[in-house]
């Protein structure tokens, strides 16, 4: 069981900084979600979870440790938040910039159509 979700933590950053070292915005920003996904995983896995156990001290004779839970549903909600954020961000750059690149350059193949069609214009 350890080597799967350990399997699984290393797809989902791997994924993440692949995604991440893209050039466009989009593949960008799922790929910070991806990291988060592997380090929120990595944390609620690290709190050794017990199956069968409340995670209340007091109601049993070997309770759960809720703090890993709670991080994680913490770093969930501020994840969501950064996520909704970083898309307007990018919404709005595309907009303003017309190009979705994470440097704001355009391809070499738009350019060059566009700058056929500003010569087309010309004539």
């Amino acid at each position: 069981m350890e080597a799967l979700v350990a399997i699984i933590i290393a797809v989902l950053v791997g994924s993440g900084v692949y995604l991440v070292l893209r050039a466009r915005t989009f593949p960008v920003i799922l790929g910070l979600t991806l990291l988060s996904y592997g380090a929120n995983l990595f944390v609620f896995i690290s709190g050794r979870l017990k199956l069968d156990q409340v995670a209340v001290v007091g109601q049993s004779a070997d309770p759960t440790d809720p703090l890993p839970q709670a991080l994680v549903l913490t770093a969930i909600v501020i994840g969501f938040a950064m996520t909704a954020f970083l898309v307007v961000l990018a919404l709005r750059a595309q907009g303003e910039l017309g190009s979705d690149h994470v440097d704001g350059q355009r391809d070499a193949l738009d350019g060059e159509q566009q700058d056929e069609q500003q010569n087309k214009g010309r004539r």
